[in-house]
């Protein structure tokens, strides 16, 4: 297992070198920024989607929505900013919200946080291979498997280290940005000269899939909106992982921050401007375009690239190129955030603690893992459907967004109370009024977005972000009562009064002997040997054999009619007299230790579940002494069998 870890992952890293892992701005921007870059890719595509239930009547409202969506952005990335000053260590959702307004609402945050970024690998993903499949229809009925193995490399590079990330993914992130502006540019030439630029979806027709006037209107529009907000998805990353910037971290964070803003407002508007220039029509159902049922029309962005740069141009291949591998990318973001907050949780002890250690890379391999594993499985649920996973998407997330600045407005609050001077009050006040006006801004999107997409399928996240919250208040609550009966007292831990050893055997062997000569090494109060009769033959030549052997342990047989191990040495251990209650029973197993995987399918593995049985029997201790085999000589290929031979068969 060694060499393929090595081969995937690369080679372990000391916990010196963490330093070595921290991120110029240059790299942190592929890394952070991936997935609110890569969004604009299909907000507006989202939109347009939206509005196309009210027919083509609506469409004109896209570039209005467009605007709208690119103010949030702003008032949101402003809002982070002042979280990264006031937390230059990291300062996600959780931990302002869990500071400042108490553990139930940083719970509530991390939970809708947690979903979110399970959300964004599985969104992203999709939609980084409907842009495959819109360049190449041939691999549409493969886009679940082509999803799911785009999850495995994410997975994989991630855990060779976020400097190596970095540099992976830069070459997509900027190249796509590039290829975006290169497109608008042209665009701009094709205008200015005249020549017409039309979508092929341009003389599709759009069938209203309802009556839209009035109140109905208005929620279309709301959900359009809500659609829209994808494109914030993201933007909270930076203010999580400030500690990976280098030096001074908070004012690289807030520049990178700055930058995010400026590319994604002018992307989305000019993507959704070009997309009504260009007449592109979409609808989640083919049959409003007036398409047969299982028809798989290209993507909003592919259908503008074509009409700026022709179809089956090096431009047109660019673009569906670039898009593919960012919206891929993007997934990162997700990538970098879960394991971080999954190991600030289990700090905290409402995550299994497995969670918070670094793995060889430095990097938190189990949060990896387990991330890749959901999206894995949404992926596959939700067949690869991107207009499917895109209505349980942005919930989360805007629930955070607006814990986390409702956090931040008490804590400047907080901060007011301190000796500052008027400079520092007025620096401070400002930076409470942006934040107070983020949360109010992010709480009315949450009501928004929670209404409009609930009966389209966000009533599961509506149910799993309240199941998870219970679920880490379980974890916690487990952690104390372990913490409260493992704790030291005023009087010391007493010491057992007697220690009763009992030792499992089945034939006078190597094996058997090491165990008994541990075993009197011990000094128990009483030693015996135990056999378990499976079969009468095998245990009558035992008897023998230790008679001739005059050992002065005594030998006791356990009958067992059914020819049963764990059973009956389980009663056995539980009826065992005892003569004080701080009595204890020591049960020592010999086994063998086997140095190749195909010499654990010769030796029965019975033995674990009697030791998962002992476990749980109060007042008994289970010692194994191993015997190792010559094919055991590699240390690192050691791995230890017990045989039902030395366990009493």
């Amino acid at each position: 297992m060694s060499l393929p870890k090595r081969l995937l992952v690369g080679r372990p890293l000391a916990s010196r070198q963490l330093n070595d892992t921290l991120l110029p701005k240059s790299l942190a921007l592929p890394i952070f920024c991936s997935d609110a870059l890569s969004s604009v890719a299909y907000a507006t595509e989202a939109i347009l989607m939206a509005l196309a239930a009210g027919g083509l009547a609506f469409y004109h409202l896209a570039p209005h929505l467009s605007v709208v969506v690119a103010l949030l952005f702003i008032i949101v990335t402003v809002s982070y900013q002042q979280t990264c000053r006031a937390y230059p260590n990291g300062g996600g959702s959780y931990i302002v919200s869990h500071e400042n307004l108490g553990s139930s609402a940083g719970l509530v945050a991390a939970s809708a946080l947690l979903v979110d970024y399970v959300m964004t690998v599985a969104v992203s993903v999709v939609a980084g291979v409907s842009a495959i499949t819109s360049a190449f229809p041939v691999t549409a009925p493969h886009a679940v498997l082509m999803s799911i193995m785009f999850v495995v490399v994410l997975m994989v590079v991630n855990l060779r280290g976020v400097r190596e990330t970095g540099k992976t993914f830069a070459i997509p992130t900027y190249g796509f940005v590039i290829g975006i502006f290169v497109m608008f540019g042209w665009a701009v030439v094709k205008l200015a000269s005249g020549v017409p630029m039309v979508a092929e979806s341009a003389n599709y027709p759009i069938y209203p899939t309802e009556h839209v006037t009035g109140g109905l209107a208005a929620f279309l529009i709301l959900r359009a909106f809500a659609q829209g907000c994808t494109a914030l998805t993201g933007v909270e990353a930076i203010s999580n992982g400030v500690p990976v910037f280098q030096k001074p971290k908070a004012e690289n964070a807030i520049k990178v921050l700055s930058y995010l803003a400026a590319l994604a407002v002018t992307m989305g508007i000019g993507i959704t401007l070009l997309a009504v220039l260009t007449r592109v029509h979409a609808a989640p159902d083919p049959t409003q375009l007036g398409l047969p049922a299982d028809a798989s029309p290209k993507t909003v962005l592919a259908q503008i690239a074509a009409a700026v740069f022709g179809q089956d141009t090096a431009g047109f291949y660019a673009i569906q190129a670039f898009t593919a591998a960012v919206l891929v990318l993007a997934a990162n973001t997700s990538f970098n955030g879960f394991p971080g907050l999954a190991s600030v949780l289990a700090r905290d002890r409402y995550f299994p603690r497995q969670f918070h250690t670094r793995g060889d890379r430095l990097v938190f391999s189990n949060g990896i893992i387990v991330l890749a594993m959901f999206a894995a499985g949404m992926i596959y649920l939700f067949n690869a459907n991107v207009n499917a996973l895109i209505q349980l998407y942005v919930i989360g997330v805007f629930i955070a967004f607006t814990l986390s600045q409702i956090g931040m407005v008490k804590h400047w609050q907080a901060e007011l109370k301190s000796d500052l001077s008027a400079n520092q009050r007025h620096r401070i006040r400002r930076a409470q009024l942006i934040n107070a006006l983020g949360a109010t801004a992010t709480g009315i999107v949450f009501v928004i977005v929670l209404v409009t997409k609930f009966l389209d399928g966000a009533y599961l996240i509506a149910i799993a972000i309240p199941l998870l919250f219970l679920t880490m208040r379980a974890i916690s609550r487990h952690y104390t009562n372990v913490a409260e009966e493992t704790a030291l007292t005023e009087v010391p831990p007493v010491a057992p009064a007697r220690n009763h050893v009992l030792v499992l055997v089945s034939k006078v062997s190597g094996p058997s002997m090491r165990a008994l000569a541990y075993a009197r090494s011990l000094r128990p109060y009483s030693l015996d040997a135990i056999n378990v009769a499976v079969d009468d033959e095998e245990s009558d030549q035992l008897t023998q054999e230790w008679d001739k052997a005059v050992f002065d342990i005594p030998l006791k047989v356990i009958d067992s009619p059914y020819r049963e191990i764990t059973r009956p040495i389980l009663q056995y251990v539980r009826d065992y007299p005892r003569t004080g209650p701080r009595d204890i029973i020591t049960v020592i197993i010999p086994e063998y230790v086997v140095g190749h995987w195909w010499e654990n399918l010769l030796h029965n593995q019975s033995a674990l579940r009697l030791k998962g049985g002992l476990l749980f029997l109060p007042g008994v201790v289970v010692v194994d002494v191993p015997w190792h085999l010559k094919s055991a000589s590699v240390p690192r290929h050691h791995r230890p069998v017990t045989d039902d031979d030395h366990i009493g068969v």
